[in-house]
């Protein structure tokens, strides 16, 4: 039986980990109290402006909003100037290899199989996460912005992102589209949760603590194919 020779591989950067932990901090405190705002059943009794509850409860969303966004041009800033696995899962849709990754990741989580390690995303995770994290999360953080606009008709938001408001139908509709996609993100987490777990148990490669050390254990014969240009 052959040797498995073993090593440790540095792989999120800093920038990485700091804003997966903001990005997960800033949409759990959103989406319950997103939650709250659209359905207040713990609203206390008497004048609002006696315990300004709501008040309270929208300015931690806001808050929330504000630190989600800004983690979001976190990610986009390294993104392009971090390590090949800043870049890593980007859907490559132009390269065969890309699509084969893909179909043979599909096909091994399906079967419960025990696959090939990547040392960063494989091309299934790349597709989840632009997919459900950056296009639908860019997407909701917007349309959030769009309806905190109205709270300052003629200010910064209203002149960035007052158009969207009628192009989604109205106040109502934005406050439907935005709701929505706040649900994309609890799908997202189930499958994420799901795999992370699935791969640390198949793998034993430190999945879960490299988001918080930055490195990951490998073996001969993982793969390490995560190149912006090749």
């Amino acid at each position: 039986m052959a040797e498995l020779v073993y090593g440790r591989k540095y792989v999120w950067e800093w920038p990485v980990r700091l804003s997966h932990w903001m990005t997960a901090l800033s949409l759990s405190v959103l989406f319950a109290s997103g939650l709250y705002i659209a359905n207040p059943v713990l609203a206390p009794n008497g004048e609002p402006a006696f315990h300004f509850v709501m008040g309270r409860v929208r300015e931690i969303h806001f808050a929330a909003a504000y630190l989600l966004f800004f983690s979001f041009l976190v990610r986009s800033y390294w993104f392009w100037v971090g390590n090949n696995y800043a870049r890593s899962g980007f859907p490559f849709v132009w390269r065969r290899s890309w699509w084969l990754d893909l179909r043979r990741q599909g096909t091994l989580y399906l079967g419960l199989e025990r696959g090939r390690v990547h040392l960063g995303h494989n091309a299934l995770a790349g597709l989840a996460y632009t997919t459900f994290v950056i296009f639908l999360g860019w997407a909701d953080i917007l349309t959030g912005f769009a309806i905190y606009s109205e709270t300052k008709p003629g200010g910064f938001w209203d002149r960035m992102l007052g158009w969207m408001i009628p192009l989604l139908g109205g106040s109502y509709q934005a406050r439907m589209w935005h709701h929505m996609l706040a649900w994309t993100f609890v799908v997202f987490l189930i499958l994420h949760l799901y795999i992370v777990f699935f791969d640390s148990h198949q793998y034993k490669n430190g999945l879960i603590s490299s988001i918080v050390s930055g490195y990951k254990f490998y073996e001969k014969g993982d793969i390490d194919t995560d190149r912006w240009a090749s």
